[in-house]
């Protein structure tokens, strides 16, 4: 099944054709086009994602990247447009929901499935594409996954821990009461003046510094439910810098060092006891955050320290894109599942 993938639920612009085959105990997936149109140097002046210039932006984009996908496929088909529905910015989901439509209007209007169907559409939802992108290629073999597994699903938007026992028996075991990790990390470059967008600046700015210069607090980390809350966290480095000027450099990236540690440790240690309380076989991280390698690194030390698979995907896949929105896409069709072909801001794992 060749699948033609949309991703435009905050700025970064995004089709890839992928085949897919299997069934939902052994899918497989070969990518043969992908592209990424980032918004990123247009956010940057101000400081954050503005909605209507991420819609601008994506409307100027689609037809450019179908453009460039057609040039480099022959004879482009498809069985189906996967397009994210929600969550994410309204304006601009809708323009990847109004162009699916219109290129499976203008494009695809022949049958080319070998079930005589005509190619749909499928809805498809943004969190399940981070949920399952450690299937894309050059990551995990499926054989490599033993359930039940618990996934952090960290991102600019969503901290959530997931509980699955199979890829379509999953339940959500907790999530941010407030800010998203994510969130907090743009935040706190905000406060040290650093450019959108901030989680990899501090990251980069904190290798300078020493983690264990700050004692920040640690916000519900010992709390027995799996919920996250970190602004807490964000408002303590807020009045530390209040009362501490940042005017050197060495101070800047301890108070980077110190945040990164702080929000790493009540992300890993939730998950690590998540992990233990449901006898998890893997541990899996996702989303745009989980390509922060101090993350990474030390999640991956303790699944192995607890004898647990660890999974996540290769780094270009952790943000958005739509690689995973095809591999969710197809989930979703084998799952017979159907999101509204309509954009939806809030939607929910």
């Amino acid at each position: 099944m060749n699948i033609l993938a949309i991703e435009t639920s905050c700025d970064e612009t995004s089709l890839a054709l992928i085949e897919a085959k299997g069934g939902l105990k052994a899918p497989k997936f070969n990518i043969k086009k992908h592209f990424i149109a980032s918004q990123i140097e247009i956010h940057r002046a101000w400081g954050g994602v503005v909605p209507n210039l991420a819609k601008r932006e994506h409307e100027k984009n689609l037809p450019l990247l179908f453009k460039k996908l057609e040039a480099k496929s022959y004879k482009l088909k498809a069985n189906a447009i996967a397009v994210t529905v929600g969550p994410g910015l309204e304006p601009a989901l809708w323009t990847g929901v109004n162009f699916a439509k219109e290129i499976k209007k203008k494009h695809f209007p022949k049958i080319y499935s070998e079930r005589s169907r005509t190619t749909k559409i499928i809805g498809t939802n943004h969190l399940h594409g981070h949920m399952y992108s450690f299937l894309l290629p050059k990551s995990y073999k499926l054989k490599a996954i033993s359930y039940p597994a618990v996934q952090l699903l960290v991102s600019g938007g969503h901290t959530i821990l997931i509980l699955m026992k199979s890829l379509t028996d999953y339940k959500k075991l907790g999530e941010t009461r407030d800010d998203a990790a994510g969130e907090a990390f743009d935040k706190v470059a905000r406060m040290l003046k650093l450019p959108y967008p901030g989680g990899p600046e501090i990251e980069t700015l904190a290798k300078k510094g020493n983690p264990d210069a700050i004692d920040f607090p640690r916000p519900m980390i010992r709390d027995k439910n799996y919920d996250f809350s970190f602004s807490g966290l964000k408002t303590s480095v807020l009045y530390y810098l209040k009362a501490n000027e940042a005017k050197s450099y060495k101070l800047k990236a301890n108070v980077a060092a110190s945040f990164q540690q702080a929000a790493i440790d009540v992300l890993i240690t939730k998950t690590m006891r998540a992990a233990q309380e449901h006898n998890a076989k893997s541990i899996i991280l996702s989303g745009g955050v989980a390509a922060n390698s101090n993350l990474q690194k030390l999640m991956k030390l303790q699944a192995k320290s607890y004898k647990l698979n660890f999974l996540s995907a290769n780094k270009k896949f952790q943000g958005d894109n739509a690689a995973m929105i095809a591999v969710a896409g197809y989930i979703t069709h084998l799952r017979k599942k159907k999101y509204a072909l309509k954009a939806k801001g809030s939607l929910s794992i």
